[in-house]
């Protein structure tokens, strides 16, 4: 027998929210089922593109499902491989596209310049996007793929229709406060500077370690998994060449962000280090109508920390926008 609504709730309120409790059920079924799929189906094989020019940069991605196209944007450690968990769920309702960027296994794109940053991954971003005529897409970073993503919206915001950003390190941002200046100098102390001159002498291993432990707490890299751990080190070349740029971590003009007009969730792992979480508090300052979530369980690396919580919150704020449109 149904229930009457409470005294100052409207119907329109009411029907809403049986439609979504209805779309919660599916949505928790589909998360489910994709967890369930991602332990027990290998990754395809990529295909290779190039872009830029000739002979340009190669770029191997992989793609699943139908519909709007989402592109998945790995982080500093990862490559077209690191989305598996959510391949299998996005692809229900996307055509999801998951790609290494410049310096990740298995391109194999030689240094070129002696600056490297997120503004040269967003332009490979727009060339990888025309290459493949996607028109406007969906796009869903993690870590300094999310800044590609966010650098991307600022200077093509045509080619974008949503933003998911969890802890982009657009780390001058935090620079004008006591408390964010001391954490930038805290991570580039501990972290940067270090992991820096370990590549400048070869030793790459000591480089990955010092990032690693850096972003998920001390004798994180000599626990991983020999495969994580190897995964890790053929990576390495991203962080090499942004080590070793002129201008590693470079300015984004909050101005630019702030007139941003399409839907953007973001995302912070509960137990991420202060920088990130400082970064995302002034990314939420300057798009306040930006949804934003909390992965429990969870810190820099959330997609693949908790990967269900993760889904779950993507899902529900692509069925919002849907909900809305």
């Amino acid at each position: 027998m149904p229930t009457c609504p409470k005294p100052g709730t409207s119907l329109n309120q009411v029907y809403a929210k049986r439609m979504m409790r209805r779309a919660s059920l599916p949505l928790l079924a589909l998360v489910l089922c994709g967890q369930a799929i991602a332990q027990t189906i290998q990754p395809a094989q990529p295909t290779k593109v190039r872009v830029r020019g000739h002979p340009g940069i190669e770029l191997h991605y992989i793609e699943q499902g139908q519909g709007e196209p989402l592109i998945l944007l790995h982080g500093g450690q990862g490559d077209y491989r690191s989305w598996e968990p959510q391949m299998k769920v996005l692809s229900a309702r996307f055509r999801v596209i998951s790609y290494s960027r410049r310096y990740h296994y298995p391109n194999n794109n030689p240094f070129t310049t002696n600056y490297h940053s997120a503004y040269t991954e967003a332009d490979d971003l727009a060339a990888f996007i025309r290459k493949l005529g996607l028109g406007r897409v969906h796009l869903v970073g993690t870590s300094i793929g999310a800044f590609t993503a966010l650098a991307l919206a600022v200077k093509h915001p045509e080619m974008v229709r949503s933003l998911v950003l969890a802890e982009p390190p657009v780390h001058q941002w935090v620079r004008d406060t006591p408390s964010g200046e001391a954490a930038y100098q805290e991570f580039m102390t501990t972290v940067w500077r270090p992991a820096t001159e370990a590549f400048k002498t070869g030793d790459d291993e000591a480089a990955m370690r010092f990032l690693v432990d850096g972003f998920t707490g001390k004798g994180s890299f000599d626990k991983l998994a020999p495969g994580s751990r190897a995964v890790a080190i053929q990576n390495s070349r991203f962080f090499k060449a942004n080590a070793l740029s002129s201008d590693p971590f470079p300015k984004l003009s909050k101005e630019k962000v702030k007139r941003l007009r399409i839907p953007v969730l973001i995302i912070t792992g509960e137990n991420t280090i202060r920088i990130h979480k400082l970064v995302n508090e002034e990314l939420a300052r300057l798009l306040p109508r930006a949804e934003r979530a909390t992965i429990p369980k969870a810190g820099h690396f959330s997609p693949r920390e908790n990967p269900q919580a993760f889904n779950e919150v993507v899902l529900r704020f692509f069925l919002n926008q849907r909900a809305v449109n």
